[in-house]
């Protein structure tokens, strides 16, 4: 089960991604995230810890980050994995970003349901907070 959007952010992708790398800020511009942190260098194989504004904290793992490209997390669920994909793709001074999130494993489609809806409900809405705080900066 997996479930994407997308929007168009009036900055390169470097500015984009400098909001990503500053992950103690994250709920500053998504709404679904009270906190989250990562501990050490934002990098493929660090570790941190999300809270989303209704659920139980959960550690994540940073199992991909390409600087200025792309970074996916993961998190474990009983049976069932989540990943939180996050690309972006550069023309002139426009950057497409496209947020995905996956479930996998024997539980996925239960998790799809009971959470993944609210997650497809809220990427909109953290996609434009993105967009305002990339472009307030710019």
């Amino acid at each position: 089960m997996e479930f994407e959007n997308r929007i168009i952010i009036n900055a390169s992708a470097e500015d984009v991604f400098k909001l990503y790398e500053d992950v103690s800020t994250w709920s500053s511009w998504d709404p679904d995230v009270k906190s989250s942190s990562v501990s050490g260098k934002f990098e493929t194989g660090a570790v941190g810890k999300l809270k989303p504004t209704s659920g139980p904290e959960s550690k994540i793992l940073f199992t991909s980050v390409i600087t200025d490209k792309a970074f996916t997390v993961s998190s474990k669920l009983p049976l069932c994995k989540m990943t939180f994909e996050h690309e972006l793709s550069s023309s002139k001074n426009e950057t497409e970003v496209v947020h995905k999130v996956s479930f996998s494993g024997f539980l996925a489609p239960i998790f799809g349901r009971l959470i993944g809806k609210g997650i497809q409900k809220g990427l909109p809405n953290t996609l434009k907070g993105l967009k305002t705080a990339v472009e307030s900066k710019s």
